[in-house]
């Protein structure tokens, strides 16, 4: 063969060995937009699969279509009225008192920049509730408008401090239609989806960042407690900063799954860590607000608790779900019912009730009136009671019991093999701690480092009301009590008081 014909030959063995490989890598890679869908087979679960793939031009379509919907709001507040961030730690609120360029000397009062978004061509729009609170003159600029110009004014329609949500309606209205947004189910919403926020902040009008969610049903003391509550809101790393309260998080169908209200940052700046009102909580509060200008929940007036691995064992529960009944109040609708402390709510109308969070949860959304049937287990027995939901109004629906406590001045204490010693309440520990004379029971005068009594939180100041189902009035009587509950080896429930509230523990006895 010639050297010619065998360089040719040579040649050619090689490319075709190279396309071959070139199959195989081929066969192996995924090239196309495809493979950046939202999610890749994933087998054996229970997740359904969401479809199409998410690439630039899904971005770019979201911002094109839902940038109208979004607007800038600025209000004019009397700086007498003002009111700060909710010293909140690490927490910062996105709503800042903002200076407009190049006016600042123009305005005595103080000037305040947010975001919202149309939710009715009539002119509705919802945004956080601190971007409005106290403000005396409201301006709404659309998309495109020019903000150096003056703004549509707008009123406040209806306010709700517990999910941070307030309605305005243009008072001005253009004379070119608005465009209105579309509610998404947050419900569906799982960490790793794709979501687009869109808002102001530092007056840059409708910025566009995108990102996924972190996390959902995201709660934390420093996210906006409001009356013991913490709203359980969606977590995403999107961009999210000061201005953009208000402004709506939108899926990947285009739809507002979530209301911008609050980052947590150390610097005041996004880190990755924003956090949006769920549509869900959102979506009902709209409703009323625009009906009535007010939000109504149901009321059951009870204070609950957890029910711990120790309080469920003492109770002989077969779980630790529930919420158990600290306190009734008086003149409440479980009262009316029936329902006593020391009671554990197991359902509600049918439906189990797993935790306190979804007690309280279920019993706010009930419109007033409502009548509930109520599952709740006593003395090892599981009962039902219908009850009438109330109307909380500015109140507390369930009412969380608190931890916190004084000390009081004893008098005889007298030990317990849990690590508590315990006194009558006298006449000065009574006024010193500021105890009416409808507090009863007994008071507890030390409690031993490293006890039993100690590990669940008990200290001196707390009045232990129950030992089981029997209440206390007397230090001997609780003594005879506790012995008798050392007996059967179980975890003993005692009810204590401590500055207002009731809370129970249940206590194991001390080692022998």
């Amino acid at each position: 063969m010639s050297n010619r014909k065998a360089t040719f030959f040579y040649g050619f063995l090689i490319a075709l060995a190279s396309l071959a490989a070139g199959m195989v890598l081929a066969s192996r890679l995924d090239f196309t937009p495809a493979s950046f869908a939202r999610t890749v087979n994933v087998p054996e679960t229970n997740m359904a699969p969401l479809d199409g793939p998410i690439d630039a031009a899904t971005f770019r379509n979201i911002a094109h279509d839902q940038n109208p919907v979004v607007v800038s709001i600025r209000t004019t507040t009397p700086r007498r009225a003002r009111t700060g961030g909710t010293g909140g730690g690490m927490l910062e609120e996105f709503f800042q008192q903002q200076q407009p360029r190049g006016r600042q000397q123009e305005l005595p009062d103080a000037q305040g920049a947010g975001s919202g978004f149309i939710i009715d061509k009539a002119g509705f729009i919802l945004t956080n509730n601190h971007v409005v609170e106290d403000a005396t003159g409201i301006q709404v600029f659309l998309f495109g408008m020019d903000e150096n110009e003056p703004g549509l004014p707008a009123k406040v329609v209806g306010k709700d401090k517990l999910t941070d949500s307030a309605l305005l309606q243009i008072t001005g209205m253009p004379k070119t239609p608005l465009s209105e947004a579309k509610f998404g189910d947050s419900q569906q919403i799982q960490p790793g989806d794709w979501v687009m926020a869109i808002g102001n902040p530092f007056g840059f009008s409708n910025t566009v960042t995108v990102g996924v969610v972190s996390a959902v049903g995201r709660t934390d003391p420093q996210l906006r407690p409001v009356d013991g509550r913490d709203l359980e809101m969606i977590q995403t790393d999107a961009a999210i900063n000061r201005g953009n309260s208000g402004g709506p998080l939108f899926d990947m169908d285009g739809k507002v799954i979530g209301i911008n209200t609050a980052i947590y940052s150390p610097s005041g700046g996004n880190i990755g860590l924003g956090f949006a009102i769920p549509s869900s909580l959102a979506e009902p509060v709209v409703a009323q607000l625009k009906d009535s200008g007010r939000v109504e929940r149901g009321l059951l007036g009870v204070q609950i608790q957890p029910v711990t691995k120790e309080i469920a064992e003492s109770l002989s529960l077969k779980s630790e779900k529930g919420a158990l009944v600290a306190m009734v109040q008086p003149d409440s609708p479980a009262l009316a019912a029936g329902i006593k402390s020391g009671d554990v709510i197991v359902s509600v109308d049918g439906k189990a009730v797993d935790s306190i969070k979804e007690l309280t949860r279920t019993i706010s959304a009930m419109k007033p009136g409502t009548s509930v049937k109520l599952g709740f287990w006593r003395d090892g027995k599981d009962m039902t009671v219908t009850a009438k939901v109330g109307d909380q109004k500015e109140e507390s629906a369930i009412i969380k019991a608190k931890a916190d406590g004084k000390s009081g001045e004893a008098a005889k204490p007298e030990p317990m093999a849990y690590g508590v010693s315990l006194a009558p309440i006298s006449p000065e520990a009574r006024q010193q701690m500021k105890l009416g004379a409808d507090v009863k029971g007994v008071l507890v005068a030390a409690v031993e480092p490293g006890s039993p009594a100690d590990d669940q939180g008990l200290k001196a100041g707390d009045i232990l009301q129950q030992v089981g189902r029997d209440a206390i009035d007397s230090p001997k009587m609780a003594a005879e009590k506790l012995k008798e509950a050392k007996t059967t080896g179980k975890p003993v429930l005692m009810k204590v008081y401590r500055e207002g509230m009731t809370r129970f523990v249940a206590i194991s006895p001390r080692a022998a």
